[in-house]
């Protein structure tokens, strides 16, 4: 029963993932990176205090993925060379962390990569573009 119930849940949940990026722009397709990886290490860390493995191994894996595949590879190598180098090593770190905490069943590593990504985010956040395309840097 509870499987018809959530099909049509998770196909909603993929339209509105789906209409959220066909309309974001570059600075909101981060944030959304952002946002993925952070619910899905959270999924992670309740899978993990739950004891649910399938789910724990599934969502590190997603939060590994986005990472690596998304927020590093967007890091583009314009402008300062060095704060990209040391951006690509810290989500280097994280990949390395999430790593451990599916190699050892801990949460230590996963709060250190969901505090990391939430800093990071909030400092995304307020460089957004406005609608003039200038950063809008809040003191």
């Amino acid at each position: 029963m509870f499987t018809s119930l959530l099909q049509p849940i998770q196909n909603y949940r993929l339209i509105g993932t789906a209409t959220s990026v066909s309309q974001a722009d570059p600075h909101q397709l981060v944030m959304l990176l952002f946002d993925g990886a952070i619910a899905a290490i959270l999924q992670a860390r309740h899978a993990l205090a739950t004891g649910d493995t399938e789910t724990r191994l599934a969502t590190v894996s997603r939060a590994m993925r986005i990472i690596d595949e998304g927020l590093k590879a967007s890091v583009e190598t314009r402008g300062d060379a060095e704060l990209a180098a040391n951006l690509r090593a810290l989500y280097e770190h994280m990949v390395s962390r999430l790593f451990i905490a599916n190699l050892h069943h801990s949460d230590v590593p996963l709060a250190e990569v969901a505090r990391l990504l939430g800093e990071l985010r909030t400092a995304w956040s307020e460089i957004a573009p406005r609608a003039d395309g200038h950063a809008d840097f809040h003191a």
